[in-house]
């Protein structure tokens, strides 16, 4: 089943919507550099809401320390951690919340590419490996950018890892890559935003997208 993930949630009110549409998870941007930004005050806001609604918070980080990062989520009462920056493999072992790793596709990857560097992670984090965010590869930034990589690149990935596509994800394309990749979950922002605000009626749209989908899949597999 793929899981829904609405991530860059900057406003309280937005949580309870959110949670009622039937999301899986929603994530922030704690010390992301991004217009979605919000300080740890903000966070803990937000994540006292989802609480409330049973409803996971990501807290979103770029280049931190471990220890900050640690520091921030415990204080903000986050429960995953996605570093979505250049960590290194040291970083992720110290963090002590389960753990989403973005990894970065640029235009010239290709299949084999992303499975040797997936296996490579596997490899040293050994019993700690994260779910991989895959998400597109923009110059100098780290995510939100609403661009999309090659999907069909992703396809073994998510076969053999928990994996979440990420990037360029909207209600209208969302539907198709949950029936062709089948991945642990799916990443928007930008595609449910309106004039860079989160757009309820998209996000519930994005949502109803990725039912339709699943549904497809299970009527598809007998049930199985």
């Amino acid at each position: 089943m793929s899981r829904i993930k609405i991530c860059g949630i900057t406003d309280v009110a937005h949580v309870e919507a959110i949670a009622e549409a039937g999301a899986d998870l929603i994530g922030v941007f704690v010390n992301t550099p991004s217009p979605r930004q919000i300080t740890p005050e903000k966070a803990v806001e937000i994540a006292s809401a989802a609480k409330k609604q049973g409803l996971p918070v990501v807290g979103v980080f770029v280049n931190a320390p471990a220890a900050e990062v640690n520091n921030i989520a415990s204080g903000c009462g986050l429960d995953w951690v996605q570093l979505s920056g250049d960590e290194d493999t040291e970083c992720c072992r110290q963090i002590e919340k389960p753990l989403i790793k973005a990894v970065h596709i640029a235009p010239d990857w290709d299949e084999p590419y992303l499975l040797d560097h997936l296996e490579s992670y596997q490899r040293e984090l050994h019993h700690n490996s994260p779910i991989y965010l895959l998400d597109t590869h923009v110059e100098g930034k780290y995510g939100g950018t609403g661009q999309s990589f090659s999907w069909d690149i992703a396809k073994r990935a998510a076969e053999r890892y928990p994996v979440i596509i990420a990037g360029g994800l909207n209600p209208k394309n969302v539907g198709r890559v949950v029936a062709e990749l089948k991945p642990w979950g799916v990443d928007v922002s930008s595609g449910v935003e309106s004039g860079g605000v989160k757009d309820i009626k998209k996000i519930k749209a994005f949502i109803a997208a990725v039912r339709r989908a699943r549904a497809r899949l299970y009527r598809t597999k007998g049930g199985q």
